[in-house]
């Protein structure tokens, strides 16, 4: 608005002075980039203003950072899946891989933090019904830091006990390394999750 609030609006994507331009991203996922020039909106487009539009806008944000903490561990999950049934098949000196002690290591570590990244989209749901903003905030900062750790622990060693392979278009493994480290990226990234923790600290 004319005084600095915030605006929360409705603009349909085919009105006059709006440009949707399709942008790649690293794991095929449909993004655009918008552009608005001299757009002409009626007061039916206005949602909120003010403190009730940042509310929204925050409020929004806190249920997407959540649901991506839940999306990112699900997908450790199944990379975890993928990664013991490949070792399981795949031999080596008559042997399956999952026989051998050092690679039953990485698949516990990988578990654990698996397991952590569960914990943590449970934390980052148990956020959106805490009543003390700067705890909740404090949470889900936590949450999506935490997750996003355990996301490249997990993706980078499903890679690397794929070999050359788990990059490949052939195989899920990378789709799931980009899908996570997307994750990382998206409603602010590690840095701006540690940001939040200092800045309440």
């Amino acid at each position: 608005g004319e005084d600095g609030a915030t605006l929360l609006l409705a603009v349909p994507a085919d009105a006059a002075g709006v440009r949707v331009t399709d942008t790649p991203t690293l794991d095929g996922a449909r993004c655009a980039r918008l552009d608005f020039d001299a757009v002409s909106l009626g007061a039916d487009a206005l949602l909120a203003q003010g403190e009730a539009a940042d509310a929204a806008l925050a409020q929004a944000l806190q249920w997407g950072t959540a649901a991506l903490c839940a999306h990112a561990a699900g997908a450790m999950e199944r990379l975890l899946e993928i990664t013991v049934d490949y070792l399981k098949t795949r031999k080596q000196f008559g042997q399956p891989l999952a026989a051998f002690q050092a690679l039953q290591h990485r698949l516990a570590e990988m578990l654990v933090a698996k397991e952590l990244a569960l914990s943590m989209a449970y934390v980052a749901v148990a956020a959106l019904t805490e009543a003390d903003l700067a705890q909740r905030r404090r949470m889900l900062a936590s949450a999506k830091l935490e997750t996003a750790r355990a996301g490249r622990l997990v993706a980078q060693m499903a890679v690397q006990l794929h070999g050359g392979m788990g990059m490949t278009d052939e195989l899920e493994v990378g789709d799931y390394f980009k899908r996570l480290t997307v994750a990382d990226l998206l409603l602010g990234d590690s840095a701006e999750q540690l940001a939040v923790l200092e800045e309440l600290a």
